[in-house]
């Protein structure tokens, strides 16, 4: 081991690399000190593992690498033909033109966050979107923090720290990212009580369980499962009638905040905002990048009396929306109001496109790939824990076979080393593209990478 680790270049010699010269008139000296101090203290590791000792060309690239990745722009945009509109792993809700607009218009600049034009004193950053949000919805109120989570978490601290709170135990449920509901509601300082059974659970459960201490009755979304066969739930309203017996309040947290019919579209019916708040829950929460197509967020609506007391607690201050965010939100909830959704906002353009213009441009698309691909059919998936179970039929275009370079991994790999990486799917020995994940307007880029694909073939 000792004789391989005299075969290690010193830190002068690496820097003095031509390579790592030139990167010199880019970056600071001591970037790259540290970087080639790095990079052999881990070859030293790695030779003391029983490794062998990397080359001086190795370690040069290795450092030069380093250095750019650092510097590159990140995270950077892809064109997500997965097939799933929300993937959570993407980024979620792609914005619209004009909600990009409102974020960039606020970015470069000063604007009145908190502060009140007309009097010329502080002003409330709650203000810009709150009127939206009640005549949206039909609450009384209405705050936006950094996310859902956040939502639920201020709501529970506020409102129920010490108490207790009555769920489902179906609706005890984990999302992504490991978030989990019981430990929420650990971490607020609320008592989860869980009454009901797996599959089943009965107005009589809730009741059973109601004392002095407790503090609110919870309604939990089940974003991304479904359960089915011998099942039995209490509804929403069964769950008001019961707080209002009992003078409590009903937390509805539907996760995927929806403002439209789904079912209007072929998909199951999601639980919209506006239902929420008519049926009478105390408080709503959603989140702004899932079905709602804006930034992330975590919405809350409800009655005046409960968001005030949220508006007041300490921790919304450590939860509240940057400005950024919450102009896109305003430029989101717009287009609800003006009836413009479906034509402006991304995700639900993506969800209500047409079969037939689907499948126009899946041809298109495979047509640029030429013998490498031909049209299937397929499903598209809602994602972001939105409709579970719930999907859309599309058009694929399947590329690739076995062996070679043209293999569904070697394929896709290609397709992800672009400028602007584009992701599929694989299934089998076929790597699958969606068209109605991607935007008409992107179609530019996956017609080109396509075209090298069947060039290289």
């Amino acid at each position: 081991m000792e004789s391989m680790l005299r075969h290690l270049p010193s830190v002068d010699k690496v820097l003095s690399e031509e390579q790592v010269r030139q990167l010199e008139k880019t970056y600071p000296h001591s970037l790259l000190l540290d970087l080639v101090r790095h990079h052999l203290e881990r070859s030293r590791q790695l030779i003391a593992a029983g490794k062998p000792c990397p080359s001086l060309d190795e370690i040069v690239d290795a450092v030069c690498d380093q250095a750019r990745a650092l510097t590159s722009p990140s995270p950077c945009p892809l064109v997500n033909a997965t097939g799933v509109i929300l993937h959570t792993n993407l980024g979620r809700a792609p914005l619209s033109k004009e909600a990009m607009t409102a974020m960039d218009d606020v970015a470069g600049g000063y604007c009145n966050l908190e502060f009140d034009l007309e009097s010329g004193k502080r002003g409330s950053r709650n203000s810009h979107i709150e009127q939206l949000l009640c005549q949206l919805s039909g609450a009384e109120a209405a705050l936006v923090v950094n996310n859902n989570a956040s939502a639920v978490l201020l709501a529970l601290t506020a409102l129920a720290r010490r108490k207790e709170v009555v769920v489902s135990r179906s609706q005890a449920v984990e999302i992504g990212g490991g978030f989990r509901i019981p430990d929420v509601m650990r971490q607020s300082g609320a008592k989860l009580v869980e009454v009901g059974t797996t599959n089943c659970t009965y107005f009589a459960d809730y009741e059973a369980v109601i004392n002095p201490r407790t503090a609110a009755l919870m309604r939990v979304h089940s974003s991304n499962f479904r359960l089915m066969g011998f099942i039995h739930s209490v509804t929403l309203d069964e769950l008001v009638t019961l707080s209002n017996r009992h003078d409590l309040p009903v937390f509805d947290d539907l996760g995927s905040g929806c403002f439209l019919d789904t079912s209007n579209f072929g998909l199951d019916p999601e639980p919209t905002v506006g239902q929420s708040v008519a049926s009478g829950a105390g408080l709503v929460f959603f989140s702004g990048d899932k079905l709602m197509g804006g930034p992330q967020a975590g919405i809350i609506v409800g009655k005046k009396q409960l968001v005030d007391k949220l508006r007041k607690h300490p921790l919304a201050r450590a939860v509240r929306i940057d400005k950024i965010r919450l102009a896109g939100l305003v430029a989101t909830l717009v287009h609800y109001l003006k009836g413009e959704a479906l034509e402006k906002i991304p995700v639900w353009r993506m969800v209500s496109a047409p079969v037939e213009e689907i499948n126009n441009r899946a041809r298109r698309w495979a047509e640029a790939a030429g013998s490498l691909a031909r049209v299937v059919d397929g499903e598209t998936m809602i994602g972001g824990g939105s409709l579970p179970g719930g999907t859309l039929p599309t058009k694929l275009v399947a590329i690739g076979g076995r062996g070679g370079k043209n293999t569904a991994p070697a394929l896709s790999r290609r397709l992800r080393s672009r400028q602007t990486p584009i992701i599929g799917r694989i299934s089998g020995d076929k790597l699958l593209l969606d068209p109605r994940s991607v935007l008409p307007e992107e179609d530019k880029i996956v017609l080109e990478a396509l075209k090298e694909l069947a060039t290289h073939a």
